[in-house]
């Protein structure tokens, strides 16, 4: 009858063979992985890697004309009496945009409203 530890040293050999056996495989899968996916980890494809953000969107340059608000206050004060759509036509923008921005321009004293007209403060 085998002792018991050359049993547990033929176990223990036994062990090994197929630790490394299964070490080779792994290896295989790996780089078998790594083809199909282009060297990348997991399922994620191109593009910029979660939790890197520009830090602040670039700037646009400002436009030659100024402001909406000054844009309204010149127009207003070349033709007093003119209505909101009128100068949201004139100005290119939508008139709703605009309301926002002449309640703004009331409420620093530079244009009046009297009625659906404005006229210059």
């Amino acid at each position: 009858m085998p002792s018991i530890s050359s049993a547990a040293d033929q176990a223990a050999s036994i062990l090994k063979g197929r630790i490394n056996d299964l070490e080779a495989e792994l290896s295989k899968l790996q780089r078998a992985l790594s083809s199909l996916t282009d060297g990348r980890q997991g399922r994620r494809g191109p593009g910029r890697p979660r939790g890197s953000r520009v830090a602040t969107a670039p700037r646009r340059p400002a436009r030659r004309g100024g402001t909406r608000a000054d844009q309204a206050v010149k127009l207003i004060k070349a033709n007093p009496g003119i209505t909101a759509s009128e100068i949201a036509k004139k100005v290119r923008i939508k008139p709703n945009y605009l309301y926002r921005v002449l309640g703004e321009l009331q409420k620093e004293g530079r244009v009046k409203k009297s009625g659906r007209t404005y006229t210059a403060a």
